[in-house]
């Protein structure tokens, strides 16, 4: 394996891309995979973890990695492209190793993960060489005298002593290194953790983030992270989340639990989320999003325009515009129909939605099952349907990934399909 250094700094690799011999790109290093040989061994760099087209990441090797630049990554050979899953004593330097609290055995101190630095052995392997920590409160009148609070060092594997994997370990590092990750993306990492690490990264984010963040994951990794957040930040979280995502999650605990969360929640989101848990699961209404875009007839093509660029509207709600007589907070008054976004785009700012009206477009009952609804999306081509009640009320719209997430099976999250293998994953 050539490369234009024998020592790279781990950080410095997150979010490289990563070609194959040819030139083409296979996906980007999202982590390092390290192997832990014992107190007496630094431990070994075995390969890297990819994000290939489609998400998923997979496992390449060092004895294919070719090269690592400052600007690139280059393997050879064939790459398997099964799922990457962590075994035994690996583990994953960005994402378990980097904020880990660690001592110096000469006793000046504890410090921080920050970064670590590879180095070739001649033999072609790549170990752990250095650690680039950060000093926390300093453990000794030498060390007073020596380094200031704070300091940042860069020090060989065998003057630390890494901390044990029971301890809390912060994951500040960890999420500010992957900020520009999409939410699915960021919560595909999550899934890889350990569920120690998980709820260690989850609890980390912003409230916002988190919100956007947990629907993306399998049902039991959302109720243990919720579950792990003191309960009035657990309600913030719900507060943050789309009222069917928050409905959703909330049907998975029990009622006591349930209840008590509500109670925390602003009532204005409390209630919106209440309606959605009194229907029965697979019907329109259980799936529906209580607060799409609804406005008057007398509103003009402008202020639907307006109303459909809020930054927080999926792009499935923000293509439909659902006209209704006051009060406009669901359930409304009469609902009258739907103008599409094709059609505010081709008329002019001051005319009224009334006059442009798909007063065509049945509305779905709120108490139509799965089947219904689904059908209908398909047959007309539709990404969003309005959903009414009985004394045709507005009451939510259900969306066509709203559809999905309930269609496909609920191990979708993390089930490959078929892989295209290209290889077998090989530790050396």
């Amino acid at each position: 394996m050539s490369s234009s250094s024998n020592k790279v700094f781990i950080a410095r690799l997150l979010g490289l891309d990563v070609f194959d011999p040819l030139g083409d790109r296979l996906g980007r290093l999202r982590d390092v995979v390290v192997f832990d040989r014992g107190p007496s061994r630094p431990a070994q760099c075995v390969g890297i973890v990819v994000e290939v087209p489609g998400r998923k990441r997979v496992f390449v090797p060092m004895t294919r990695i070719q090269a690592m630049e400052p600007s690139q990554i280059i393997c050879s050979g064939l790459v398997n492209l099964r799922r990457f899953q962590q075994r035994g004593a690996e583990s994953l330097a960005a994402a378990e190793l980097f904020d880990r609290r660690v001592s110096f055995k000469d006793g000046s101190g504890n410090g921080v993960v920050e970064d670590i630095g590879l180095e070739r052995q001649r033999n072609g392997d790549w170990t752990v060489a250095e650690y680039f920590v950060r000093r926390g409160e300093p453990g000794g009148f030498r060390a007073l005298r020596r380094l200031a609070r704070g300091e940042r060092v860069l020090v060989r594997w065998d003057e630390v002593v890494r901390g044990q994997t029971q301890e809390p370990q912060a994951a500040t590092q960890f999420v500010a290194a992957n900020e520009e990750l999409k939410p699915a993306d960021f919560a595909e990492a999550l899934h890889e953790m350990s569920d120690k690490r998980r709820v260690e990264v989850a609890t980390e984010l912003q409230d916002d983030r988190l919100a956007d963040v947990l629907p993306e994951l399998p049902d039991d990794e959302q109720v243990q992270i919720l579950s792990s957040l003191d309960m009035e930040r657990a309600a913030d979280v719900l507060e943050e989340m789309d009222p069917d995502d928050a409905a959703d999650l909330l049907a998975e605990l029990s009622h006591e639990q349930q209840e008590a969360l509500l109670e925390l929640m602003e009532p204005d989101e409390a209630n919106d989320v209440r309606r959605l848990l009194e229907y029965e699961e697979n019907t329109a209404g259980s799936m529906m999003t209580p607060v799409p875009v609804i406005l008057p007839p007398e509103a003009t093509v402008a202020e639907a325009l307006a109303s459909v660029r809020r930054e927080e509207l999926s792009p499935a709600l923000a293509s439909t515009v659902f006209v209704c007589r006051p009060p406009l907070e669901t359930p409304t008054g009469r609902y009258l129909g739907v103008v599409h976004i094709q059609a505010l785009l081709r008329c002019a700012p001051p005319e009224a939605l009334g006059s442009i009206l798909d007063s065509d477009l049945e509305p779905v009952s709120d108490l139509a099952d799965i089947s219904e609804v689904s059908r209908r999306l398909a047959t007309y081509n539709l990404t969003s349907l309005p959903v009414v009640n009985h004394a045709g009320r507005l009451v939510g719209a259900v969306t066509v990934d709203d559809v999905l997430d309930h269609l496909l099976p609920e191990d979708w999250r993390t089930h490959d399909g078929d892989d295209k293998l290209t290889g077998g994953r090989a530790h050396g």
